[in-house]
């Protein structure tokens, strides 16, 4: 199998520093990817801001790295797994994850926060930056510029004049983009993920919303953090994106003539069903939600694993969650929080009827699938992170397994420490009054 590099957009890529990674099987046949193994020489700087110089490779990827050696596949003298090159994913050393371009960027998506006012001047200071300084091409979307205080904004329209404008579920920007910039909340950088249902680009995410776990950068410096991304001076977090395919089953009713005799001039009673069935792809950043909706009922829906039915959960519903969206709703539901570079599905209950139900994490790569049981009193709804809510009937399936195709988020310093900054300060994990020490004299009593 040829190697190559791993591309976010028309102008990213990631490549390694090291030669050694962590394999599992993964890969659909529809979808075989290869990930780069190749050295390459490139600045080991952890952040944005200047770093001391690190140590030798083998020191910097043994203090770094979150995965270990590759494991050794032999086993004893005469064992050995068997090796299938047609369905291996190739999973990255962390510390070794750093963007570089292809090309210099030339296209940018500004996605900002729809109704906040409080972000329209850095969102005018940004554009300004992109287009008269870097001269880079703006995509923004078509009602962020219908906001009445920019279109009411004299001096921002010879800038404006300058944008390309789209409309989500309309215009296909997916191969236009090489580089994205979201100003808001968490909830922008899951609205950038919907956007690109294959190879996304690298994102830069500034925190001008509520909670700001997925958004590390501040936007007070941002002319200089911008500067540096654009040549390619920064750490990468893979997260993780889920694939999920939603097949219903449609069911068209058809009257059938019997003996072409018509009664009344009205067709005979006697009904057959023409059944076809329609399938729809997400591309999910934080998690699948299957709950029972508006019913009073329990949620009584049937979940396979590869095929083999592993459990019913009867309760709320059930949270499919990436390692990025344990953080979320699976975390309020009781779940452990993971960190995205874990290659990892976690299955988490909500609200079960049985107290032995906890949540569970699958490998990455395994294929779920979630049905209605047969038996059950009645249908239940899915959402996509939180977006495109519809109903699951009876016949209905969702197929969920780890797309190809993560999300290029670039760091504020390292994968590490932005996830552990994030959880102090956003979620206050472990914070608590410290215990005070002994005193001197009480210490000389023992």
């Amino acid at each position: 199998m040829e190697v190559q590099p791993e591309a976010f957009g028309p102008a990213g890529d990631d490549t390694s520093t090291e030669d050694t990674c962590f394999h599992c099987s993964t890969c659909r046949a529809d979808e075989e990817r290869s990930c780069t193994n190749s050295m390459r020489g490139r600045s080991k700087t952890r952040s944005l801001s200047a770093s001391p110089a690190l140590g030798s490779t083998k020191e910097f990827r043994r203090t770094r790295s979150l995965h270990g050696p590759c494991p050794v596949t032999t086993f004893g003298p005469k064992a050995c797994m068997l090796q299938n090159p047609q369905t291996i994913m190739h999973i990255q050393d962390p510390a070794s994850q750093r963007l570089t371009w292809n090309k210099p960027p030339k296209s940018v998506l500004v996605i900002k926060k729809i109704r906040d006012v409080s972000l329209l001047q850095p969102f005018k200071d940004l554009c300004i930056y992109l287009t008269e300084v870097n001269n880079m091409i703006v995509y923004v979307e078509k009602k962020v510029l219908e906001d009445p205080s920019i279109m009411s904004d004299d001096s921002f329209g010879p800038v404006k004049k300058k944008f390309c404008t789209f409309r989500e579920d309309y215009d296909d920007i997916s191969n236009q983009i090489d580089f994205i910039i979201c100003l808001g909340g968490d909830g922008t950088l899951l609205y950038a993920s919907s956007l690109f249902p294959g190879s996304v680009p690298p994102v830069m995410a500034f925190h001008l919303g509520s909670l700001g776990f997925l958004t590390p950068f501040n936007f007070e410096n941002f002319q200089a953090q911008v500067t540096q991304v654009i040549e390619g001076n920064a750490a990468l977090v893979l997260r993780s994106r889920l694939k999920v395919k939603v097949v219903k089953e449609h069911r068209e009713k058809k009257p059938m003539i019997q003996n072409g005799i018509e009664e009344n001039g009205v067709m005979s009673p006697s009904l057959e069903k023409d059944i076809f069935k329609q399938a729809i792809q997400y591309q999910v950043l934080n998690e699948v939600v299957v709950d029972r909706g508006p019913s009073s009922y329990l949620s009584n829906v049937d979940v396979f694993l590869d095929g083999h039915l592993i459990t019913t959960v009867q309760g709320d519903g059930v949270i499919v969650s990436t390692p990025t969206g344990s953080t979320a709703y699976a975390a309020a539901a009781g779940a452990s929080m993971i960190h995205p570079n874990v290659p990892a599905i976690m299955i988490t209950p909500i609200c079960p009827h049985s107290l032995s139900f906890r949540p569970i994490v699958v490998p990455a790569g395994v294929e779920l699938k979630i049905m209605l049981s047969p038996d059950a009193r009645n249908t239940a709804w899915v959402s996509f992170d939180g977006r495109k809510r519809q109903e699951i009937c009876h016949g209905d399936s969702i197929s969920i397994t780890t797309s190809c195709y993560p999300l290029p988020s670039i760091c504020f310093q390292d994968p590490v420490s932005d996830w552990f900054e994030s959880l102090a300060e956003c979620l206050h994990w472990n914070v608590r009054k410290k215990q005070n020490n002994f005193a001197v004299d009480e210490e000389e009593e023992f």
